[in-house]
């Protein structure tokens, strides 16, 4: 597996230009990554030489809320990675979704990605991120393929919660899900997700819900409910949010965080990413710094515990880091942090590429024995792909 790395700034440009260093990789067993903020959806230069450079590749990526590219973290710029593998083969799906046909989108791509002759090992979903219940899409896609490793993300749009894309054949589309499918038994995937948020205030019962909208707590209505904890911050919603994400509670499990994406004033509700199931006991969170990184830290490790192969430093690794915008939002200076350590953890010759989401896709790392994807909210979630020699 060859991989190379590239970046973008809407000031100055490739950092490397696109010429035979990368185009000489190009074909149908090479996957093109990008992660981009939204500012550069109406860029038809920047498109345009990227479809150019690649015509024969596979082009996947989406809008971010912050774009990592080793262990820094970018706004307004675009980061890319391009993997030439040697023996693995490549199948890319899109599909249209909605905020209510997202079982059913999941489902069809599953489908479609289980009906080619060669073992599928792997699949990397990228996803609307606004117009999406993410939950329902996790289930579709697993249920479909429940022995296979799902990971990926929903787009971002920094803080401003309007607009979100994915690339289907190499160009910007809202209300879409791609899925890359990777097969063949040469290729390694290893996978991690942690969060590092702290729990607070009283345990409170889900007295009315539906999918991912929350109308209720304790038969108190949900939003004002909900800006009493946030006091201040409050007008600053569904934005200011992002601060205090939601736990649903599972006994003999990890908790599942949630995050808002939108409130509703007529019917005092709040949305997620996910759903909110009825019946349920949540808690509030709140960020300690410390252990949002040591989350970042311990991701990095439920990958390497994962991972199938035998890490080495004479293979190449990519890093995919999907990180929730809330974490940006509070560790604001010290974001580089979470992104050092998680690439301190694997080979020195591992690339890192990433982006803010609106929300993550990977199997729960405690759920034993079970390959079953979810969407996680307020995460760092890492996926470590590699190509073992024929």
């Amino acid at each position: 597996m060859i991989n190379r790395q590239n970046r973008y700034s809407t000031q100055q440009g490739w950092q490397q230009p696109l010429d035979a260093r990368y185009t000489d990789m190009d074909g149908p067993q090479t996957w093109v990554l990008v992660f981009a903020s939204r500012v550069l959806e109406d860029n038809a230069e920047f498109w345009q030489q990227l479809t150019s450079a690649f015509p024969n590749s596979l082009i996947t990526g989406c809008s971010s809320a912050g774009e990592i590219f080793q262990d820094e973290v970018y706004d307004d710029s675009a980061v890319l990675s391009v993997v030439q593998f040697a023996d693995t083969q490549l199948r890319c799906f899109a599909e249209p979704v909605t905020m209510q046909s997202g079982y059913a989108t999941g489902e069809s791509l599953a489908k479609q990605l289980a009906a080619a002759e060669d073992a599928l090992q792997g699949v990397f979903v990228l996803s609307e991120g606004l117009q999406i219940n993410g939950t329902d899409l996790a289930q579709g896609l697993s249920d479909g393929l429940p022995k296979i490793i799902i990971t990926g993300g929903l787009a971002g749009d920094g803080v401003d919660f309007g607009h979100t894309w994915v690339l289907v054949d190499g160009r910007p589309r809202s209300g879409y899900v791609t899925a890359l499918g990777f097969y063949g038994d040469k290729v390694q995937i290893g996978y991690g997700s942690q969060g590092g948020w702290d729990i607070f205030g009283p345990q409170r019962l889900v007295t009315a819900a539906k999918d991912n909208q929350l109308f209720e707590l304790d038969g108190r209505p949900a939003l004002e409910l909900y800006k009493s904890y946030l006091g201040e911050l409050a007008q600053g919603l569904p934005a200011s949010g992002l601060l205090f994400p939601i736990a649903i509670l599972n006994e003999g499990e990890e908790p599942i965080t949630r995050t808002v994406l939108a409130v509703d004033e007529a019917t005092q509700s709040l949305t997620f990413a996910g759903d909110i199931p009825q019946g349920k006991r949540v808690q509030l969170m709140r960020a300690n710094f410390e252990h949002l990184i040591n989350g970042a830290e311990d991701a990095a490790q439920a990958v390497l515990d994962s991972y199938r192969g035998v890490l080495t430093q004479e293979a190449n690794y990519l890093v995919i880091a999907v990180s929730c915008i809330g974490r940006k939002l509070i560790l604001k200076e010290r974001i580089d942090e979470e992104t050092e350590v998680t690439l301190e953890r694997f080979p020195s010759n591992t690339s890192q590429i990433g982006f803010y989401s609106y929300g993550e896709l990977s199997p729960q790392v405690f759920a034993q024995n079970s390959l079953q994807c979810q969407l996680h909210n307020q995460t760092m979630t890492l996926t470590l792909i590699s190509e073992i020699s024929a």
